[in-house]
This record gives structure tokens, C-alpha cells and sequence, in this order.
């Protein structure tokens, strides 16, 4: 079992940058982050594969997203530059036990709480 905690999520005003950290408790495979804003589906943003040497990513983020990680910390980061709001979202930390990443929620086995990310126009 491993547990997932999201931190860096805040306030910001458009055109603002963010860290988002992910602290695993154990070691992890793939790593992503997925995001819900309020009355949407939960959605694929980033993931990383276990070497951090691949990532993934759909069109609609485009290149403002980053995702890192730091296996010797058991740490993902999400680096989010020139945020909008349309960003505003709660965003969650993902780990699955693939070994290729996939952009559906229910191939991740473990999640975290999510963190709130607000962006002001």
C-alpha cells in the first residue's frame, strides 16, 4: 500500500506559476497527476514513467505543464507556468502499478487527497 500527499496548491492570479509536490511512502511506478474542476470529470494531465526519463501529456495542456520526479525522495512535481483560469481545479497525485502510462483514472491504483489550485482572472 502506498500512500500519496499533495502539496503546493494556492491561490494565483493569471499568468502565475505553481509547484505542485507529490510524496509517496513507498516506491511508485508510473507517477501522474489528474485534475477535477467542480461538476467535471476527473481528468489526465501529466504522468511520468519510473526512470523519469518518458513523460506523457495530452494536447489540451499544452507545454505550460511539467512533470518531474525524484525517486531517491520518492517525490512527483507538477511545474504549472502561465496558469489560466480555466487551470482551477483540484489536482490530484496518481501512482499505477503499469508499466506504461495511461491517461484512464481507473488504471491508477493509488491516489492522494488533491490539492486546490485557484486561479484569478
Amino acid at each position: 500500500q502506498v500512500q500519496l500527499v499533495e502539496s503546493g496548491g494556492g491561490l494565483v492570479q493569471a499568468g502565475g506559476s505553481l509547484r505542485l509536490s507529490c510524496a509517496a511512502s513507498g516506491r511508485t511506478a508510473i507517477m501522474g497527476w489528474f485534475r477535477q474542476a467542480p461538476g467535471k470529470e476527473r481528468t489526465f494531465v501529466r504522468a511520468i514513467n519510473p526512470s523519469g526519463g518518458r513523460t506523457y501529456s495530452t494536447n489540451f495542456i499544452d507545454g505550460r505543464f511539467t512533470i518531474s520526479r525524484d525517486n531517491a525522495k520518492n517525490m512527483a512535481y507538477l511545474q504549472m507556468n502561465s496558469l489560466k483560469p480555466e487551470d482551477t481545479a483540484v489536482y490530484y497525485c496518481a501512482a499505477s502499478s503499469r508499466a506504461v502510462a495511461t491517461t484512464n483514472a481507473g488504471d491508477y491504483n493509488y491516489w492522494g487527497q488533491g490539492t486546490q489550485v485557484t486561479v484569478s482572472s
